[in-house]
């Protein structure tokens, strides 16, 4: 039951840090049975006792307060740990994550700790890294072995316009310290191949495909599926977008993987090239985001991921359709008894559908 600046001192281990200030206002969503044993403690012991009584008229009715209170525990020599901190900078910054309870100091701190790999520095992957920096996620990999072109600055808002025939990492890095240089920016100026695929992505929390094509996506689903990474999968074409999260070995529930949905790809002439198609250049914003949100909700472990689901949004009508996605029992890759069967000839494989 105290405050943020005496929690920072320490707290008996596993503690529920709610605080004094705000604990009518998010108890009932740490805690919602009624009927659960609560032990209060504050600094001394007299916090504890009122907040025992505005607990008791809201209907918590086992509650417990701790004689002596924080200080006595100490004293005792009884266990606590002292919580990571957030600095003065980083408070002012994430100000408005602090302030929801979902997110909090705890969450934030996860945030700073986390590790995204963004595959692909274009159309996708430029709003995403921003929002994704923006919210303070510690570690940014950025996989792209393409340099700037003034046909990418349409939608690909990483870039300008002075750095048209540089390299597309080094100009994201760019960008993205600027904006949080507390974030750190790892350029991966390499084409993703069998090889090294498991090199790039070993070490991430999550990996952001922005890829705009197949061969690239098959290799990121295998090594996902291997490495038991989620992957939060986007696509565009013209003014359609969709997005979805791959990840087969969820703990709360097993979705599919991109191999399940796309057993092969398409003929060429049935999926074209942005190039070749054109794409409205603000809907990558548009998907872009809803996968640096669905990147946040994994690392926090918060609400319902896009897991089993495609998000369809169709940009002329104004419109968003939500599709079921199975998982195929039999896939060779994430099935049920599946055994990793290995890399392929990506290149090969997807031009067999021609």
């Amino acid at each position: 039951m105290r405050e943020a600046e005496e929690i920072a001192q320490g707290s008996p281990v596993g503690a529920c840090r709610l605080g004094r200030g705000f604990l009518e206002l998010r108890i009932e969503e740490a805690v919602p049975d009624l009927d659960r044993p609560l032990v209060l403690m504050c600094g001394g012991g007299t916090r504890s006792l009122f907040a025992a009584e505005d607990l008791e008229r809201m209907g918590y009715h086992r509650l417990y307060s701790v004689v002596g209170g924080f200080a006595r525990w100490k004293a005792e020599g009884l266990p606590f740990d002292v919580p990571p901190r957030i600095d003065p900078n980083q408070r002012e910054r994430y100000s408005r994550h602090l302030a929801i309870p979902e997110v909090g100091e705890a969450g934030q701190i996860r945030l700073l700790n986390s590790k995204v790999l963004l595959i692909g520095a274009g159309g996708l992957g430029s709003p995403a890294a921003f929002y994704l920096a923006a919210a303070g996620v510690g570690t940014l990999g950025l996989v792209d072995h393409d340099v700037v072109d003034r046909s990418n600055l349409q939608r690909q808002i990483l870039h300008t316009d002075a750095r048209v025939g540089s390299s597309k990492v080094a100009s994201a890095r760019h960008t993205l310290e600027a904006l949080n240089p507390s974030v750190e920016v790892r350029t991966i100026e390499a084409r993703l191949a069998s090889e090294n695929v498991e090199e790039i992505l070993g070490g991430y929390d999550v990996v952001v495909d922005g890829s705009d094509n197949f061969p690239t996506r098959y290799l990121v689903n295998d090594a996902c599926v291997k490495l038991g990474l989620p992957c939060a999968h986007g696509a565009v074409y013209r003014f359609e977008g969709q997005a979805t999260v791959f990840w087969p070995g969820y703990p709360k529930q097993r979705g599919p993987c991109y191999r399940c949905i796309y057993p092969e790809p398409p003929p060429a002439e049935l999926a074209p090239s942005c190039a070749e198609a054109g794409v409205l250049g603000v809907l990558p914003g548009v998907i872009g985001l809803i996968q640096a949100v669905e990147t946040i909700k994994l690392l926090l472990d918060l609400g319902e991921p896009l897991i089993g689901r495609l998000l369809c949004y169709d940009a002329l009508r104004g419109r968003f359709t939500e599709l079921e996605l199975a998982r195929n029992p039999q896939c060779a890759y994430c099935g049920e008894h599946a055994i990793f069967p290995g890399y392929i000839d990506y290149e090969q494989f997807c031009s067999r559908a021609g």
